[in-house]
């Protein structure tokens, strides 16, 4: 696998918050991952559909993050995120996006959107080596929390059908 990246690409994130609302311009759409919605849940002892929504066609992420009625994320508390440390991948890559172009190739690319481009230090191929090793990661961790889960699934609905079966036997 191997990714480009922006060579002269300056930021320092500037605390706004922008990136955890709406705005006029733009709709924001928080992508979770599986491992991310079973993080998120255990550590905040928040159920599923308190802050997130089953989504379909935006594989690997299979939820999105609610919001509240003005637009925010349900995490956001004033302009700082109430789970910071468990934050989904979406959020820890703003104001960078990583574009899957087949072929094992990724492209990372920014959005202007953001105050903090263009402030700070430059960011080095070794930022983007550190952050694209841990979507590699993230992601085959992902794939193996997505197995067992279908797997317990299927064991529940084994249980389920042989529970029927016996009981429509006693009867």
């Amino acid at each position: 696998m191997s990714f480009e990246y922006p060579k002269h690409v300056r930021f320092s994130c500037e605390r706004c918050a922008l990136c955890c609302r709406d705005t006029t311009d733009r709709v924001r759409s928080i992508l979770l991952l599986t491992i991310e919605i079973d993080r998120i849940s255990k550590k905040t002892l928040t159920e599923l559909d308190e802050f997130a929504e089953k989504i379909e066609g935006f594989e690997p992420y299979i939820y999105r993050m609610r919001k509240t009625e003005n637009g925010k994320c349900v995490f956001l508390k004033g302009n700082s995120c109430s789970i910071y440390q468990i934050r989904p991948l979406i959020c820890r890559f703003y104001p960078l996006q990583l574009k899957n172009m087949g072929n094992g190739r990724y492209v990372f690319a920014h959005t202007d959107e953001c105050s903090g481009i263009g402030t700070g230090p430059q960011l080095k191929r070794d930022f983007f080596e550190k952050i694209f090793s841990e979507f590699i990661e993230l992601m085959r961790r992902n794939s193996q929390a997505e197995r067992q889960r279908k797997n317990a699934v299927t064991v529940e609905s084994a249980r389920a059908s042989r529970n029927t079966i016996t009981n429509s036997a006693r009867n």
